[in-house]
């Protein structure tokens, strides 16, 4: 920085003819204008100005620098202005990463229009229930469900996650409904294995109180819509996100139990490397999430 500032000095004194004039348009002592032009001869080894108490001229070596460094400075100046009237449209390559699940019902969707809207970006969409390192991996943005326990990085809460325990009418009129948490024992429940959020257990609300319920049955699986399908099968109960099963909700394929012992909604997030300084094709990705995810509306429609 303190080179281009020496040939910015050099160029104003140069051409305005003055050390003090320099020094007035820059808003600075001429003593500090003179410091500046010093350390550039310095730096460069050779006589740039001749300067005495009624003129000030050129060697030759400055009228060669002269001219160099003000194609030079020109260019910085249109290098920087193209750059930032391009920062300001949402363009390269946009990195996400989503639950498997949920990106396929509630991200995918959204890229087609997302994309016609902004035609310079293109879009890696990476449907995993792994959780990637975005510094690492090199991703923009990435979609979680659930606590945040990840301090390194910036949640964003995009809507609020409602669980429900779900299962086929078929199932029901065979075993019966569960009345409490605790006859959740005498049921077969469908679990997520030892991963995920539900590795802990069944979050309900009892008493005022969240507790969680660890269940057992004869089918578990890593994959969330897995066990949405043996619930609709009639193999047990599930315990599974709002936006997975409203639809099956609605149709009357499946049936919520226990809804009076709900636990209170954990959230739909999606997770920066930073809040500020986004480049535009993040910043424009997470407010079309915000928009289309934030009406309640929009849950009962999916």
């Amino acid at each position: 920085m303190d080179k281009f500032k020496q040939l910015e000095s050099f160029v104003a004194v140069a051409t305005l003819g003055s050390l003090s004039a320099a020094a007035r348009l820059e808003g600075i002592a001429p003593a500090m204008m003179g410091r500046r032009i010093n350390a550039l001869e310095s730096r460069l080894g050779v006589k740039l100005l001749v300067r005495s108490t009624r003129r000030l001229s050129l060697t030759m070596e400055g009228e060669a620098l002269l001219d160099n460094a003000q194609r030079i400075l020109h260019d910085l100046t249109e290098v920087e202005s193209r750059i930032s009237q391009d920062s300001s449209k949402p363009s390269g390559h946009l990195r996400i990463s989503a639950p498997a699940g949920f990106g396929r019902r509630h991200v995918a969707p959204l890229l087609p229009g997302f994309l016609r809207t902004y035609p310079k970006v293109t879009v890696l969409l990476d449907l995993s229930d792994r959780l990637v390192d975005l510094i690492e991996e090199r991703y923009d943005c990435a979609i979680r469900i659930g606590d945040l326990d990840d301090s390194q990085h910036i949640g964003v809460r995009l809507a609020d996650n409602r669980r429900v325990i779900i299962a086929a009418p078929s199932y029901l009129a065979k075993f019966g409904r569960p009345n409490t948490p605790d006859d959740l024992s005498q049921h077969n429940c469908l679990s997520f294995g030892a991963q995920g959020n539900q590795s802990k257990g069944w979050l309900l609300k009892q008493d005022g109180h969240v507790r969680a319920y660890r269940v057992k049955g004869s089918l578990s699986c890593s994959d969330g819509s897995v066990l949405h399908d043996w619930a609709l099968a009639g193999c047990g109960l599930a315990w599974r996100s709002l936006w997975e099963v409203g639809d099956d909700l609605k149709a009357g394929r499946l049936v919520t139990v226990l809804d009076e012992y709900a636990a209170p909604p954990n959230g739909i997030f999606a997770i920066l490397t930073e809040r500020k300084h986004l480049p535009p094709r993040v910043r424009v990705f997470v407010d079309l999430l915000k928009s289309t995810y934030a009406p309640e509306l929009y849950w009962e429609k999916h």
